[in-house]
């Protein structure tokens, strides 16, 4: 009897709302998928992915690095990149406006971090996007520091490995921004014809401009589980074709079976499979 009231009375002081305002926000998160409630630090620990169903939530550019790379070996360049203005583009902000805010939300200059870094021991120049900035569109920035990264790995022969989160160009830019895919496409060219490994990562999302130019070209094109890939959404794709869509016809796993994607593979064991591509390929 004594236990019984000592159980009430401690579920009584957890209900209470003095005891609700002691627990701090943030600790507790819900995946989208299952609808699990999840202790925040334990996904984190999970590099990010549901211990219940396996969702692979979005991670911004930080986040990805220090997951991929080994331990304090990424050393930035192009760090100073920063976007302008030239169209003084205005929707119900200014295009400056938007910059500015994305660049105090996420601490950098654009929607790509480029560098050197290492991959089990194996050097590599790494981009990664950070869909947080602007949803990680390809304005001028983006495809100049693609561009300078693709060259870096071509002058030393070291493996170009990138991965995507976009959705797509920046049109804030307009057609400055649609350059970009020519210009990151033809980089790729020259840097195929000297005999170059790229190694293309496509993450959620990863669509528009972005899938329809660098993103594809990889020599190998990894994909994580679920990752939303495609080009234009599939209510425009619909409305085009006036056809039905299969289910899931833009995920990972749709796209590997179509031959447009080489492999999907889990967030836990990326690093190893690019070591491997690596070694493989002789680079």
């Amino acid at each position: 009897m004594k236990n019984k009231e000592q159980t009430q009375q401690w579920a009584d002081e957890a209900s209470s709302p003095a005891k609700r305002r002691s627990i701090p926000e943030g600790l507790w998160m819900r995946c989208d998928s299952c609808s699990a409630i999840l202790f925040r630090r334990s996904v984190e620990n999970n590099l990010w992915v549901c211990p219940e169903c396996t969702r692979h939530f979005r991670i911004d550019a930080k986040q990805r690095i220090e997951q991929l790379v080994d331990p304090e070996t990424f050393e930035a360049f192009d760090e100073n990149l920063a976007p302008l203005d030239p169209l003084e583009f205005k929707d119900l902000k200014t295009y400056k406006e938007r910059i500015e805010s994305a660049q105090k939300k996420t601490k950098s200059k654009d929607a790509i971090q480029t560098g050197y870094a290492f991959i089990k021991g194996r050097k590599v120049v790494l981009g990664v996007m950070d869909f947080t900035f602007l949803g990680g569109s390809m304005g001028s920035v983006v495809g100049e520091k693609i561009r300078r990264a693709v060259e870096r790995a071509a002058d030393q022969d070291l493996p170009l490995i990138i991965v995507a989160a976009s959705g797509g160009a920046r049109m804030m830019e307009s057609g400055l921004s649609l350059m970009q895919m020519a210009k990151t496409s033809a980089a790729l060219a020259r840097f195929d014809d000297m005999g170059g490994l790229f190694i293309s990562v496509l993450t959620d999302p990863t669509t528009g401009g972005v899938t329809a130019s660098f993103a594809m070209l990889g020599d190998v094109i990894l994909a994580e589980p679920k990752a939303l890939i495609g080009f234009a959404g599939p209510r425009v794709i619909q409305q085009t074709i006036k056809q039905d869509l299969p289910d899931g016809f833009q995920r990972a796993e749709f796209l590997l079976e179509c031959g447009f994607v080489d492999c999907v593979v889990p967030r836990d064991e990326l690093r190893s499979e690019i070591s491997s591509l690596i070694d493989y390929a002789g680079k």
